[in-house]
């Protein structure tokens, strides 16, 4: 039996390190993401390959990979969180912002381990700088859901559907919550559980990518759209200016149904054409773009039609609901439409 959790247990992290070392290094089209998510995918295999060791066969021997799993244990929390922010925000990163999360941590821990040795105080490790650790890890968790906030609220939403990586972003997220629960918990399960775990939720991972690779989507890497199939500058520019003639002739974004397809037909072009336009030359969803749309007809309904109450200015510009008008509104102006319409009336 103790054979058999091991072999459970290690052979996610094992296999972690070996997908780590692949985005690293092997995937042609690399970004910053990529790198971030290379760097969670280790430092999780390495912490859960500790684990697996140090249950099954604990020797003082090893007290320096013990070590080295705690510091990869610290900088789990920050690598989650690189990683959503990386792959969410649409603002330039810092090109080396990303240090101030992870060299500090690491630097304190090596001082610790110089100051206050594990094999000497592994019990202050093990309640005192280990709550610490988990504390730390657990605060990343939370802003990496915060991040995705938008995100969490469409899984409630029957009207809006997650994207396939939304979906990507989602699984990573809760499920090193779920590794992490694991951990606190084992004090009341067993500490191997946070191990096992991992298994669990790596190959939950890796079956969705299966599952969706027949879609040519892989969500764990970068990719850029499209990026053998680019659209000329010339199609481009007539698509946007089809575009922009069919919204003045029609206002087809009040149509609070409307489809990619609707939308490429009308302008007599592929779905894909057209989605392929939004994402690579207008670095927008189809939603996204339709909602600025919707915006800006709502805007210059708040400002001339007093009578009309919000809720139904956002029906008029084409919203499905007021949550989705508020929430759109609030994105795109920074705003939320009562406060808009009290500077309007200002």
């Amino acid at each position: 039996m103790n054979n058999l959790l091991f072999l459970l247990s290690a052979i996610g992290g094992l296999n972690g390190l070996f997908l780590s070392i692949y985005f690293a290094f092997f995937v042609k089209q690399k970004s910053k993401a990529t790198y971030f998510l290379a760097a969670l995918i280790a430092v999780i295999s390495v912490r859960i390959t500790k684990s697996a060791f140090l249950y099954f066969s604990y020797q003082s021997s090893l007290v320096w990979f013990i070590q080295i799993g705690l510091i990869a244990c610290a900088l789990i929390g920050p690598f989650l969180y690189l990683y959503i922010y990386a792959s969410t925000s649409e603002n330039k990163q810092n090109k080396w912002g990303w240090i101030w999360h992870v060299l500090p941590v690491t630097a304190v821990l090596i001082l610790l381990f110089n100051v206050y040795p594990y094999e000497r105080q592994s019990t202050a490790w093990g309640i005192i700088i280990g709550k610490g650790i988990y504390t730390q890890w657990l605060i990343y968790v939370v802003l990496s859901i915060y991040l995705l906030k938008e995100t969490v609220l469409k899984v409630f939403n029957k009207e809006e559907k997650l994207s396939k990586k939304e979906l990507w972003l989602l699984n990573l997220t809760f499920g090193v919550a779920l590794i992490w629960i694991a951990y606190k918990t084992s004090w009341y399960t067993s500490y191997i559980v946070g191990a096992l775990s991992f298994s669990f939720v790596f190959y939950i991972s890796c079956l969705l990518w299966i599952l969706n690779k027949k879609n040519s989507v892989l969500f764990f890497e970068e990719l850029i759209k499209y990026n053998n199939k680019t659209i000329t500058d010339t199609e481009a520019h007539d698509i946007s200016e089809k575009l922009d003639a069919l919204f003045e002739e029609k206002a087809l974004f009040k149509n609070s149904n409307l489809k990619l397809n609707d939308l490429a037909n009308e302008i007599e072009v592929t779905s894909h054409q057209l989605s392929q336009f939004l994402n690579n030359n207008l670095n927008k969803t189809f939603n996204q773009f339709i909602n600025e749309f919707r915006i800006k007809e709502a805007k210059k309904l708040i400002e001339n039609n007093h009578q009309f109450t919000l809720e139904a200015i956002g029906y008029e510009a084409g919203f499905s609901s007021k949550s989705t008008f508020y929430a759109a509104f609030k994105k795109i102006i920074g705003t939320t439409p009562a406060e808009y319409k009290k500077q309007a009336s200002s």
